[in-house]
């Protein structure tokens, strides 16, 4: 038997993904569910709260799996410097492969990246595995100042999210897309630095 808890869950993934956060009320996901309102407040205390908790929900096990794919990538690479392909591939493969199995997921995604909605707590909860991503860029990518290198990191994040829940594409190829991003990607990542010309002020 679906607990109650997971009930909603489930309803609200499919209506965030529908018809977007600000457009799903607590009423919608209430009547879908089949539950009650006093059963939202027992277990969320608030719209966004359950928005947390979902994504939370599904983004667990691809966090750890991406974080398990680096740490073998770290092992295997012993002292060296892990490659770019193999650090994009830990952070992509994994969600990919949850793509495949919950579309659902991948349309609420694109609807919250769309919609510029992203509370706090998912950016926070983010965070640690992040860090340790650009952590083995910095070290795959030695030649690049910090601040070229977390300006293409973000960059490399932007078209990742445009052709991962890119919602015209055919809903089976998220693991053919992903290898495509590694190729494209990892050589925007590895080009020469960018070459500034200083400004030269001349005196008379």
């Amino acid at each position: 038997m679906i607990e109650t808890k997971d009930k909603i869950l489930d309803a609200a993934e499919r209506l965030f993904g529908e018809r977007g956060y600000a457009e799903t009320s607590l009423r919608h996901i209430i009547a879908d569910a089949g539950v009650n309102l006093a059963a939202i407040h027992y277990h969320f205390g608030s719209k966004e709260d359950l928005l947390v908790q979902l994504v939370r929900r599904r983004a667990e096990p691809i966090n750890a799996g991406r974080l398990a794919a680096l740490d073998q990538a770290e092992a295997e690479a012993g002292p060296a410097s892990v490659s770019v392909e193999k650090i994009l591939e830990a952070f992509l493969l994994p969600a990919a492969e949850a793509a495949a199995k919950r579309p659902e997921m991948t349309r609420l995604m694109g609807r919250l990246h769309a919609e510029g909605c992203i509370p706090p707590g998912i950016k926070s909860y983010f965070t640690p595995m992040v860090e340790r991503f650009i952590a083995a860029a910095r070290r795959a990518l030695p030649h690049l100042p910090e601040e070229e290198l977390l300006w293409r990191l973000r960059a490399s994040a932007g078209a990742m999210a445009f052709t991962m829940l890119e919602p015209h594409a055919p809903q089976g190829d998220y693991l053919a897309r992903a290898r495509q991003l590694v190729a494209f990607v990892s050589g925007g990542l590895r080009a020469p630095a960018s070459v500034v010309e200083a400004k030269v002020e001349v005196t008379q």
